[in-house]
């Protein structure tokens, strides 16, 4: 009897007449109190409970009828779960919209991309076959095909002393085993000693000069090298942006030009609008890479200048001295250009080991 009346407390669920009265509960008049309390209170709380609501965390919700067994008790913490997977799934949502703003973006990219390179090319094939207009530059374009023609020139030396030296090299190495050779046949053929034993001081003399005379060409050919595709392929760098900025700028001002010669209705107004906005952003690229370009050419010239004199002084002295058989100028001239050899017995290889 006691665990029924518990177990109709714990439902609070109370049965209502007909004309909105309590009715009475044979088991216990407690629950009647009970349920006179709970119905008593006036409409100001009733609303006020209305407003903020029942806290959840705090109570359970009750499913079946009168006397329900345990598994009819729903926990709150399933509904809290419920708001958990409503938060995960805005979480999602927030991480959709963001890759598809990524995505629009490149669309855009592409789009602008596509654009351009359509102008671009039609510009190209007009002035291909001699129907398009394009900027010139006449003293800024002969400089830049002088350029061009200085950096074939001084590759074709560049090719020509790496060449010099691997030969030269060569000749060196055997005149190194030609007087090892003379140096043993000295003491194994006492009747021609002293034939075999100059000429092994000779060739060992030939020898020692020759790898002086390749440190001077080998430092000769280092420098040519920095020079022509460090130094000048910089340059071009700058001269190939300034070209295609060269490109874009005509196009967009052919482009402007055809816009400007059409209806100037409000469409058409909005779209030359636009046109000279691109056409001012091209322009001021073009002019900002042609002064770059203007800057690199005179300051190439001068360090050009400046490395040459160095570098083919050196060269000649070097040659002079050696066929001179000047070994003491030879040396003078290598102290001058401040090229170390490598003294003899170090344990690391020379230059001339690692061709």
């Amino acid at each position: 009897m006691t665990d029924s009346i518990m177990s109709k407390a714990a439902t609070m669920e109370i049965p209502i007449n007909s004309n909105g009265d309590t009715g009475t509960l044979p088991e216990d008049d407690s629950l009647e109190q009970a349920a006179k309390l709970q119905w008593s209170l006036n409409e100001k709380d009733l609303q006020q409970v209305m407003v903020s609501g029942p806290n959840l965390n705090e109570t359970n919700i009750v499913s079946g009828g009168y006397g329900g067994t345990a598994e009819g008790i729903i926990p709150t913490s399933s509904i809290k779960g419920s708001g958990m997977h409503h938060s995960s799934s805005s979480s999602s949502m927030t991480a959709e919209e963001a890759t598809r703003g990524v995505a629009v973006e490149k669309l855009e990219l592409m789009k602008k991309w596509g654009l351009n390179t359509y102008k671009c090319t039609k510009q190209m094939i007009s002035e291909r076959f001699g129907r398009g207009s394009r900027t010139v530059d006449l003293e800024l374009e002969a400089q830049i095909e002088v350029l061009r023609d200085t950096k074939r020139k001084y590759e074709n030396v560049l090719r020509l002393a790496r060449a010099l030296t691997n030969h030269f090299y060569s000749m060196v190495q055997t005149q190194h085993a030609l007087g090892d050779t003379f140096a043993d046949l000295s003491q194994k053929s006492p009747e021609l000693r002293d034939e075999f034993g100059y000429n092994a001081e000779t060739q060992k003399l030939l020898c020692k000069n020759g790898e002086t005379l390749l440190g001077a060409i080998n430092f000769f050919v280092s420098s040519i090298n920095t020079l022509v595709n460090k130094t000048m392929e910089d340059t071009l760098m700058t001269i190939k942006m300034y070209e295609n900025a060269r490109l874009e700028f005509d196009a967009y001002r052919s482009d402007l030009e055809e816009l400007s010669m059409g209806p100037r209705d409000a469409v058409a107004m909005a779209r030359i609008d636009t046109a000279q906005q691109q056409y001012q952003v091209h322009k001021d690229k073009y002019e900002r890479l042609r002064s770059d370009v203007t800057i690199k050419l005179k300051f190439l010239e001068e360090n050009k200048v400046k490395v040459m004199h160095k570098q083919l002084l050196l060269f000649h002295n070097a040659i002079s001295a050696y066929f001179a058989g000047n070994q003491q100028q030879l040396e003078q001239t290598l102290k001058q250009f401040n090229i170390k050899l490598r003294p003899p017995g170090a344990d690391k290889p020379s230059w001339l080991e690692e061709q």
